[in-house]
């Protein structure tokens, strides 16, 4: 039985996920809740395996539908083995990346269709959806311009991917965001900072009041 909270970040390439999951983690952590933080694809060894697949670079000639399963496959070992003890444990768990990023780099990206990856993920995830997504909207120019400044961030695969394909990603990450208004929350992550970080903060201040 679930009695934790499940929060989902999501965005493009450079939109400032991990770094927003890190002041989400001690912000929580200060209001007295337990945190686990984790990410997709990989949290777990087996994910982590699966993930060294599907972002390297040498592997440009991976099918759509193959990396679309293997997605799913680290999703559904992920989830058993950490998210879902963590939330039956009674704590938040933060995870940079869930099944959006599939609907949305799969599904509309790669063209593959909406309802074909909703369909593989539905038999991965069962009824395991997050409580809250975090969309971190951002132009892809500026993400990869992060990427590019970065010099301690590895490039991988979907890195390599021409500007088209990040335009789509984004194009989907708002088509999706507007189907579900109800669980996620764009913030705009072109934004300082510290004013991205209160956008976030805020819209959990009820949601998650302090323990303490």
């Amino acid at each position: 039985m679930r009695q934790g909270y499940f929060i989902t970040i999501e965005g493009g390439e450079g939109a400032g996920k991990t770094s927003a999951i890190a002041m989400l983690r001690d912000w929580l952590e200060q209001r007295g809740h337990a945190v686990t933080t984790t990410r997709e694809p990989g949290g777990i060894r087996i994910a982590e395996e699966i993930r060294s697949i599907i972002l390297d670079t040498s592997n440009t000639g991976m099918d759509s539908r193959t990396e679309a399963l293997l997605y799913a496959a680290a999703r559904r070992q992920h989830l058993v083995e950490k998210v879902i003890p963590a939330l039956e444990a009674g704590q938040v768990v933060l995870c940079d990346r869930f099944v959006d990023s599939s609907l949305v780099y799969q599904g509309i990206a790669r063209g593959l269709g909406l309802e074909a990856i909703r369909e593989i993920n539905r038999f991965a995830i069962e009824r395991w959806m997050p409580d809250l997504t975090i969309y971190m909207d951002v132009a892809p120019e500026i993400g990869l311009a992060r990427i590019r400044a970065d010099r301690e961030r590895e490039m991988n695969r979907l890195d390599l991917e021409p500007d088209d394909f990040h335009r789509k990603v984004r194009e989907g990450y708002r088509r999706v965001a507007s189907q579900h208004p109800e669980r996620i929350v764009t913030i705009d992550a072109s934004l300082p900072q510290e004013q991205v970080y209160e956008a976030i903060r805020r819209c959990l201040n009820h949601k998650l009041p302090p323990r303490v």
